[in-house]
């Protein structure tokens, strides 16, 4: 296992397998592809009775996509015996699931640099089965990585045993102190990358999901793009540029987010510059979409819902709003344009996501398509129709 320096949001201590995400160049050489390879530490990612299921986001979207770590099992005694991407996508890929931490040790030829909690809880806290768990991980020697909103480096039990035993933990919504971080400043209208947001509906709907597989799209067409994250499992999957925007204090959520867009801008000087949704607009529990709106001023929305889910995440009274009423608000809070909705198809059928797609497309005069069970060519078209000019390298604003 290798060792990196640590970072700020670790104990400070010797560490093993990298505690941030590699730096990685959007045309690599075979050689830097291969190095970044090796130095990928792996990973266990913990989702305990969620995995494919709303609160097991983080170590759903860990499983289709990763930089940072090699995810080598998932840990859910529900799924125990099946393939990750079976359950998640019905697509096999080469990540297990496994009933307990000992049977993901065991499958193992070495012990895995990192154990992951994937989970993303409505409480934001460990549960005391849990807390079993992830010290049964730092016992045998794997460095901690948890996206929860209660910092396992500031528990007591926790980071005295992560010191005895030389592991580092590294959690991820833990800002920097407040007299680091930025306030806005405006320096985002001098941007001249292409912003779009991938704004939602609901929380945990796909948003994450719908930018990264538009990211890879878009650079595989030779449109260099740069995905910033605002959540944690963005960051968990080695999001370059991004901050976790639920765990920065409201004076200074719009200028942490700005600095993230203006650097990735001056150090990639990429085309298109997407940023990663949180929350819903419209949602009372959520300030985060409003916070994203303001500090990136995108010159676009993607929008992202889901037709079968019947109300918001964890509030059974709340029911989901309609994808029109949400783009009129989006539009009216913010000096930006719509230019097309994508589907989470939870609950769906096959016909009901050909229908929906249409009846959609129709109702909102908008294009409309599924990041996953549709051809990325669609979500292509959809951004390309709107900004023509990125096909030859200069961006012409959204009809």
């Amino acid at each position: 296992m290798k060792t990196e320096p640590q970072t700020a949001d670790t104990i400070r201590r010797p560490i093993r397998g990298a505690q941030a995400p590699p730096l990685t160049s959007d045309a690599p050489t075979q050689s830097t592809s291969i190095t970044q390879i090796a130095v990928q530490p792996t990973a266990i990612v913990y989702c305990e009775g969620n995995f494919a299921k709303i609160d097991g986001k983080t170590a759903n979207g860990l499983v289709r996509h990763s930089e940072a770590y090699r995810v080598v099992s998932v840990i859910d005694s529900d799924h125990s015996g099946n393939n990750s991407g079976l359950v998640l996508d019905d697509a096999i890929n080469t990540i297990p699931i496994l009933e307990s931490l000992d049977a993901a040790v065991t499958h193992e030829t070495s012990m895995p640099d990192a154990f992951i909690y994937g989970m993303a809880p409505s409480t934001g806290r460990l549960s005391p089965a849990d807390r079993s768990v992830v010290l049964e991980a730092i016992a045998r020697g794997m460095n901690i990585v948890s996206g929860l909103h209660e910092y396992l480096s500031d528990d007591a039990e926790i980071a005295q045993a992560a010191l005895d035993r030389q592991v580092t933990i590294r959690d991820i919504r833990k800002p920097k102190p407040s007299k680091d971080m930025r306030l806005f400043d405006g320096s985002v209208a001098n941007v001249d990358a292409l912003r779009i947001a991938v704004l939602g509906t609901d929380c945990a709907i796909g948003k994450r999901t719908t930018a990264t597989v538009l990211a890879r799209a878009l650079n595989a067409k030779g449109i260099k793009t740069v995905l910033v994250g605002t959540g944690q499992t963005g960051l968990m999957q080695g999001a370059k540029y991004g901050v976790a925007m639920d765990a920065v204090p409201p004076q200074f959520c719009c200028g942490e987010l700005e600095g993230a867009i203006v650097a990735a801008s001056e150090a990639e000087q990429p085309d298109v510059i997407l940023i990663e949704g949180q929350g819903a607009l419209s949602h009372p529990a959520f300030c985060t979409s409003a916070f994203i709106l303001r500090g990136s001023q995108p010159d676009a929305v993607i929008l992202q819902h889901a037709p079968k889910r019947a109300h918001r995440c964890d509030f059974p009274n709340m029911p989901m709003p309609t994808p029109a009423s949400e783009i009129a608000l989006i539009e009216a809070f913010s000096d930006t344009k719509v230019i097309g909705v994508t589907l989470n198809h939870e609950g769906m059928s096959e016909a009901e996501i050909k229908d929906t797609i249409a009846g959609q497309s129709e109702k909102l005069g908008l294009p409309v398509t599924d990041a996953l069970s549709r051809p990325t060519g669609h979500l292509l078209a959809m951004v390309l129709s709107a900004y023509p000019g990125l096909q030859q390298g200069m961006p012409v604003a959204a009809i």
